[in-house]
């Protein structure tokens, strides 16, 4: 039997908690314990969020202003890149010797003309006070959804995805007997 299991960025990185590297490993271990007793007997995919581990590498990337942060895409590939070599390690850890997994950065091809870039829904990184979150939406012209009452988090484009890339190689090291670990970035297509 197929398996696929959706881990989100927040079960990886909780909220409230500091968002360290230590932090998420060990909510990814906890994570790993319960997916190795489903990858024994079935075929795993595992794929996951990165909301708030891409927030905070373009928080980080920031601080260094001698050249242009990265564009949000490839800080999507970074994020998907940390988070995949922690399950994979992890879930390692958790299996029997000779088991073997497989991290896959993917993309979505999504269409430019997407009304889903003129109104941000995704969000992104760490939480805000309300007087931070204006003071960042007059700085940087984020915008922003309040999760919880005074709890604000910046939000980026959501758009629908047209096409998974790539699908092909998905199917084959599922069907080659390997774990499967990705998170979905994006491509955009006109």
């Amino acid at each position: 039997m197929r398996i696929v299991v959706a881990l989100g960025g927040n079960a990886l990185l909780r909220r409230g908690e500091p968002m360290t590297i230590d932090n998420q490993r060990h909510n990814v271990r906890r994570a790993a314990l319960a997916l190795a007793d489903l990858a024994g007997p079935h075929q795993l995919v595992v794929t996951h969020g990165n909301g708030p581990q891409v927030g905070l590498l373009v928080l980080q990337a920031q601080a260094y202003s001698e050249v242009d942060a990265y564009p949000l895409d490839v800080m999507d590939a970074a994020t998907e890149g940390i988070i995949g070599y922690l399950i994979e390690a992890e879930l390692l850890n958790e299996m029997p010797p000779g088991a073997s997994c497989a991290s896959l950065l993917t993309r979505v091809e999504v269409d430019a003309d997407d009304p889903a870039f003129l109104t941000p829904s995704k969000p992104i990184g760490p939480g805000y006070d309300r007087d931070t979150m204006h003071r960042l939406k007059a700085e940087k012209g984020w915008a922003f959804v309040e999760e919880a009452s005074g709890h604000w988090r910046r939000v980026v484009a959501s758009p629908l995805p047209r096409r998974i890339l790539p699908i092909d190689i998905i199917g084959r090291l599922v069907d080659a007997g390997r774990i499967l670990e990705g998170q979905v970035g994006t491509l955009i297509s006109a």
